[in-house]
């Protein structure tokens, strides 16, 4: 109880920190002008309430269960479509998967090659438990972004399906993803990967597939 109520503490002391900003220098506006531009209030939350927010957040729960599936140590045989009209590169790799931080996020660590240049590449998936929705965000050393992409469980089909957006970097221009990550069994998973740029259709760009070492 001790630590929840550090935790709370330091949560407020954020969020107010956060929303009592200093005071402008600029000329006094028209009452009018700041009440229109003025943010909402927070909503008010009594302690007992924020407490048992809190907990509820930082507490393991049924699709923690589903992010803990296909742990351990796989290898991977990867399909790129890399290149419309051309045909797909077909590489090896290796990837582990671990819990970290009391079961809370899975770790992914990916090593093979990719377009013959040696490739690793490092996941976190989450169940954010307050937005009810799966986290991915993805780095890797073919780039210097982060991918971050939501997702639900689909517990008939045993998958995983995420979306996001991210920046394409040979077009430079804005692209949606979308992945499906399916447990075929405990031996096997699948993974694909769709791809739309602005204004363009989705098409699928990759396909990993997983034997249990």
């Amino acid at each position: 109880m001790k630590k929840l109520t550090l935790l709370l503490a330091v949560a407020t002391a954020l969020f107010a920190s956060c929303n009592n900003a200093p005071e402008s220098t600029e000329a006094a506006k028209p009452a009018d002008s700041v009440a229109a531009e003025a943010p909402a209030p927070p909503p008010v939350i009594d302690s007992a309430t924020a407490a048992k927010n809190m907990e509820d957040y930082m507490t393991l729960g049924e699709m923690h269960k589903v992010l803990a599936m296909g742990l351990g140590t796989w290898n991977t045989e990867m399909t790129g479509w890399w290149e419309e009209g051309k045909p797909p590169m077909v590489t090896k790799g290796t990837c582990e998967f671990k819990m970290i931080m009391g079961g809370r996020y899975k770790q992914s660590t990916f090593k093979g090659d990719m377009m013959g240049m040696p490739f690793e590449g490092m996941g976190i998936t989450a169940y954010d438990n307050a937005a009810k929705v799966f986290v991915d965000t993805w780095i890797d050393n073919m780039g210097t972004g982060i991918m971050t992409m939501q997702g639900s469980y689909d517990a008939a089909a045993k998958t995983i399906e995420s979306k996001g957006t991210c920046m394409d970097p040979v077009a430079r221009v804005e692209k949606t993803m979308r992945s499906v990550m399916k447990m075929v069994d405990d031996k096997n998973m699948v993974m694909e990967m769709y791809e739309t740029l602005k204004g363009g259709t989705e098409r699928k760009t990759m396909e990993i597939k997983y034997a249990k070492k």
